[in-house]
Parts: structure tokens; C-alpha cells; sequence
């Protein structure tokens, strides 16, 4: 099995972009269970089920955190597969190389920002985007998922999974959502904008998350 090692970089360069990063990685995968009422391995495996990542499949976490779902991508696209994730806060990078060298996985973990992707078009078969979606003001989901529209395949597909915004969040969740960016505009708008079709909308199961998928058209 193979292994990532990456030297941690306290002075890693910090993007600038107007989405709020989150800079605590020593809590986040704490509150992510308090978020998730202890469900997090259950909707992380939803969630790569909903991906329906094919063995081989090169695949970006956009907004990866600590990496605990790009991990599971990996574990999806197998070995023959190329897996990246990006986040803007060098703290969650540094603790997904922890993960992944830990874990004995080769995930490729970067510093970056969904609306300036670092990656040549048509890089990638699938794009995930897992509670990420929320922290970005809305003129910035209109760059931010063009990008991602460029760097997928035609044919490549998007997810998103988020607070679902037609229910009332409760305890952290609701404080989390006041200080997230403004959201009035309705997300699939933007991923229509953004030239996806064939978008599906749904809940994952037993909980206020909420997931939506496109494609980029083949022949765009």
C-alpha cells in the first residue's frame, strides 16, 4: 500500500478569497460529529454513494477539510484512481496529510480555492462539494462553479451536499448558518448558470442535509 508524505508548512501560504474559511482544524472533526448527531460515517457513505465514483475515477473534495470524505473517495476510485483534495485553511490540509499518511492512502491534499482551481479542464470525472457550499457569499458560487465546471470531464459530474435551507437549523448548526454568508439565492440557479444539466435534488437519509447533482453536457 502505498503512502503520502507531505513536510506540515506553518507558513503555508493563505488563500485570499471573500468565502469564510474555517482555520480550527483541531476541532472540526469534533463539531462535524456534533453537526451530524454522531451520523457522520453514515452520511459520509451516503455521500459516496450519491457520487457513484467508478474504480479509476480521478476525483476532487472541493473544500475537503480534514479530509475525512476524500479518503473515502480513494477507498472508491481504488488504487488506479487520482484523488485531490483542496481547502483554503492550510491548518485542514495539514491534518488531512496527517489522515492520509496515517491511513497509508495516496490522496493528493492542497492548499486552494474553488473559484481559482489549480487544475487543467476536464481534469476530473467527479467534483464533490460536502458542507463547503454554505461558506461562500453568492457572488462567489457563480466563479467558484464555473470552475468546477471547467476542470470536470463532459459527462463529469457534481455534488453537493449541504444544509438543507428550507428547514430551521437548531443548537450549533443555526449558529454556523448566521455566520455563513448570505444564501438567498436558490443554489441550483447558480449550478444551472454554471451550464450543468440533468440536476437532481434530494435529502440524505435521517438528517437536514440536503444533496443536488449535475453534469457538464458531453460536447461543452
Amino acid at each position: 500500500m502505498s503512502t503520502v508524505s507531505h513536510a506540515t508548512h506553518s507558513t503555508e501560504h493563505v488563500p485570499t478569497t471573500t468565502g469564510r474559511t474555517i482555520r480550527w482544524a483541531f476541532a472540526y472533526d469534533f463539531v462535524v460529529r456534533v453537526l451530524t448527531m454522531n451520523r457522520e460515517d453514515a452520511l459520509r457513505a451516503e455521500t459516496i454513494r450519491l457520487a457513484a465514483i467508478e474504480d479509476g475515477a480521478s476525483v476532487l473534495d472541493a473544500g475537503c477539510g480534514t479530509g475525512t470524505l476524500t479518503l473515502r473517495a480513494k477507498a472508491a476510485a481504488g488504487s488506479a484512481g487520482k484523488v485531490v483534495g483542496i481547502d483554503a485553511a492550510p491548518e485542514m490540509i495539514a491534518e488531512a496529510r496527517r489522515k492520509a499518511t496515517r491511513a497509508g492512502v495516496a490522496v493528493d491534499f492542497q492548499t486552494g480555492m474553488i473559484e481559482a482551481l489549480a487544475f487543467p479542464d476536464a481534469m476530473f470525472d467527479r467534483v464533490l462539494s460536502s458542507l463547503m457550499m454554505h461558506h461562500l457569499p453568492d457572488d462567489l458560487k457563480v466563479p467558484a462553479l464555473a470552475e468546477v465546471h471547467r476542470v470536470l470531464k463532459p459527462g463529469g459530474q457534481l455534488l453537493i451536499v449541504d444544509f438543507d435551507r428550507s428547514e430551521r437549523p437548531r443548537g450549533l448548526a443555526a449558529h454556523i448558518h448566521k455566520q455563513a454568508p448570505s444564501t438567498d439565492t436558490p443554489l441550483r440557479s447558480f449550478v444551472e448558470r454554471a451550464g450543468f444539466t440533468g440536476i437532481e435534488v434530494g435529502h440524505l437519509q435521517g438528517g437536514s442535509l440536503a444533496f443536488m447533482r449535475g453534469v457538464r453536457p458531453r460536447g461543452c
